[in-house]
């Protein structure tokens, strides 16, 4: 009969147990209190170099945002398909052939002032934010959409072949953003090594209870690491830990998603509206709409989500993956669009189990609120 036994500091408790025998034995699986580095750095040259290709690919994109700026298509095609792998080579095919569009569409946009009224252009800045002539900001659209297009398929990559390594498990902390360390904050002041990408929104919806997305997240790369150096033995226990990993990981994301729906509708529902106020608003719809479109075609028996769910998704954000975005509308007709905006996060309550506690505590940027 087996038990999980997790250690914080000097302490032993019973997590999980498979039988109804709560001694401890040899057939318990000891799970520590942190991540072991030991090797950390030297098993992740290659997903740092990803990080670093994706953090320039969107600084280059983000400079788009400055009126006059060119942002030129093709640096910026270049920053995502130079290295080996690239950037380009850890995408879904699908979005590896959207991203080459959007950065065409981008550097289209880049120099221009943006008119919600009027978008008979190319698109252009508005309140600091650099749309398409539809209004979807497609600098998100090439980086957050990345976070599970990219990385988060990258992962799927390194699991797929069934021969899970504690190599493999470092390799999927750092290109979930995350460190050893595990700081649950993105903050350089308050930690070494602040967590990056999607470990830095998972912080963000994490009210640092003990109960959270990335405390459990966390415990769930400590107890797959632990597994796996512990031997086959405890292959039930890695198994179920993989798991947990990457449904936390999709979880974590469908989380951010909820935030900056509720952050559209908040910033949208305004009456008159400034420029400032309508480039903030569809920013956040965008930011919204990439963190979702990311995770199409992400093989079925990898996440929680379908993609026939996904599709539906992006058609009541006004972003649908076969068509013209109509971002604008939520601007310009908010009284029939913004509720379309409120039963996404209905929907993805309803797919991924949130409890209604959990879609509030979805508002909050948690790692700010609570100053960590």
């Amino acid at each position: 009969m087996k038990s999980v036994i997790f250690v914080l500091g000097s302490l032993a408790f019973l997590a999980i147990s498979t039988g109804c025998n709560k001694n401890t034995g040899e057939d318990d699986l000891i799970v520590p209190a942190n991540y072991d580095d030991s090797n950390f750095e030297r098993n992740t040259i290659i997903e740092e170099a990803l990080r670093s290709q994706l953090s320039a690919f969107a600084k280059k994109a983000r400079e788009g945002r400055t009126t006059g700026l060119i942002v030129d298509a093709g640096e910026l095609a270049a920053l995502f398909t130079s290295g080996t792998p690239s950037l380009r080579d850890i995408t879904t095919n699908y979005y590896a052939g959207r991203v080459d569009e959007w950065i065409i569409e981008l550097n289209k946009a880049r120099g221009n002032i943006y008119s919600i009224e009027c978008r008979d252009g190319e698109g252009g800045v508005i309140g600091g934010y650099l749309m398409d002539e539809n209004g979807l900001e497609l600098m998100q659209m090439v980086d957050k959409g990345l976070y599970g297009a990219a990385m988060f398929n990258h992962a799927v990559g390194l699991t797929e072949g069934g021969n899970i390594t504690p190599a493999i498990v470092d390799q999927m902390v750092k290109i979930f953003g995350a460190h050893p360390d595990f700081p649950n904050t993105n903050n350089r002041l308050t930690a070494a090594n602040p967590d990056k990408f999607l470990a830095n929104y998972t912080a963000r919806r994490d009210k640092n209870d003990g109960q959270g997305l990335y405390t459990q997240i966390k415990t769930a790369f400590i107890t797959l690491q632990a597994a796996l150096q512990a031997g086959d033995q405890f292959n039930e226990e890695r198994d179920a830990a993989l798991e947990d990993v990457m449904e936390l990981w999709e979880k974590a994301n469908a989380a951010t998603i909820i935030n900056y729906c509720h952050q559209t509708v908040d910033k949208l529902s305004e009456t008159n509206l400034s420029d400032d106020q309508i480039g903030s608003g569809l920013h956040a719809y965008s930011e919204a709409v990439a963190f979702l479109h990311g995770w199409r075609t992400i093989p079925a028996n990898h996440k929680m989500i379908t993609d026939a769910e996904i599709e539906l998704l992006l058609i009541k954000l006004n972003a649908p993956y076969d068509n013209d975005a109509t971002s604008y509308k939520l601007a310009t007709e908010a009284v029939t669009e913004l509720p379309k905006v409120q039963q996404v996060i209905e929907d993805l309550q309803a797919i991924y189990g949130f409890t209604d506690q959990e879609i509030e505590d979805f508002k909050q940027n948690w790692v700010l609120a609570q100053g960590r």
